[in-house]
């Protein structure tokens, strides 16, 4: 049997669905519409950048999009937040998982930046 390799890109996808399921359950209100446009363009984007940086045509390239990712997740981090202060969504608690992932992935895409800028520098 074939050990599951740690994949970032399908995490970052699977955190997009994530995003797009929860913009689902946004309030049709005027801030219920203002805070999904805006979540789900920087929430699902990160995973779209780190595609990018994939095909980067140099290691500045590569380094540049990852820390669109990053600013993107930090962005989408900040959202979260103001949906649970906002009590836009009732059960606020369904996003403390959420919450978590969004921090795990700014920790992964940190370090990957730091470590990609330090083999620059060799």
């Amino acid at each position: 049997m074939k050990e599951r390799v740690f994949d970032l890109q399908d995490r970052l996808v699977d955190f997009a669905v994530r995003i797009i399921k929860l913009s689902n359950a946004l309030p049709e209100t005027k801030a219920g519409k203002h805070v999904c446009a805006q979540i789900l363009r920087s929430g699902t984007s990160s995973a779209s950048n780190y595609g990018e940086a994939q095909s980067a045509e140099s290691k500045a390239d590569f380094i540049h999009k990852l820390k669109v990712a990053l600013k993107e997740l930090r962005e989408t981090e900040i959202w979260l937040k103001i949906i649970v202060r906002s009590g836009l969504i009732q059960q606020s608690k369904k996003l403390d998982p959420l919450l978590k992932e969004t921090d795990e992935l700014i920790a992964i895409l940190c370090k990957s930046v730091k470590t990609a800028g330090e083999k620059k520098e060799h």
